[in-house]
């Protein structure tokens, strides 16, 4: 885990390749092991497709990588284990929700979910979902965990054109802001209301946090949390 290194771009160039991953290969036996202790403890965790990348270029404004197919057992294990093969990271969009009154709503992940108890903004690491022709639509993916987790749509919030890219090595989260015309404890209100809704939520709590409505000026904390996430089992 090297130092956050944060990259403002409007550009993303994320093309999906055919790959085969060796770190999965090489240990299938112990990746399936570790997934099956893992079900174990969480039974709702599912086996299912993810997208990780390769090959991470920030020029200008503009940030480049691949990425390829892997199952999340694979990724779970890569996780756990400290990110053994350093050439692979995980690239993901993160909803930074704004409310008019300069709250960011951040959730709380579920107990049954692989990021129990973490805090951070409404995210997910991409599956075939977000494939779009032949790359990874990460705004895409942002508006579809958002209505998952939070119920909002992509006509109740305004996205800014920058992404605020945070790099530590095995992760590279694009945040973009996304402004809210609602106070922050309606919002948070309007979230919890859709989250008693759900049959199994991914989000146990709301928390709003107060900055200066700058994503640069309140990012300190969130780079702090997102590092000790990914740091975590």
């Amino acid at each position: 885990m090297t130092a956050p290194v944060i990259h403002r771009v409007t550009s993303l160039d994320l093309p999906v390749q055919p790959w085969s991953w060796p770190f999965a290969a090489a240990r299938r036996a112990d990746i399936d092991a570790h997934f099956a202790a893992q079900q174990r403890e969480k039974p709702k965790l599912w086996n299912g497709r993810v997208l990780l990348g390769r090959n991470p270029v920030f020029a200008g404004d503009r940030f480049t990588a691949s990425y390829f197919e892997t199952d999340f057992a694979s990724f779970l294990a890569w996780r756990d284990w400290g990110f053994p093969d350093k050439d692979v990271f995980n690239g993901f969009g993160m909803g930074a929700l704004l409310s008019s009154d300069g709250a960011f709503a951040l959730g709380e992940m579920g107990q049954h979910t692989s990021n129990a108890g973490r805090i951070y903004f409404p995210s997910g690491t991409p599956d075939l979902d977000d494939i779009s022709g032949s790359a990874v639509d990460i705004a895409g993916s942002v508006a579809r965990e958002l209505e998952e987790e939070t119920g909002l749509t992509a006509a109740e919030y305004r996205s800014e054109a920058h992404w605020h890219c945070v790099s530590t090595g095995p992760a590279v989260a694009m945040i973009r802001i996304l402004r809210v015309d609602l106070p922050g404890e309606v919002l948070r209100a309007r979230i919890e209301a859709n989250l008693a809704l759900q049959l199994s939520p991914e989000l146990a709590a709301i928390h709003l946090v107060r900055g200066t409505g700058d994503l640069n000026a309140a990012m300190p904390r969130f780079v702090t949390a997102f590092i000790e996430a990914q740091l975590s089992s």
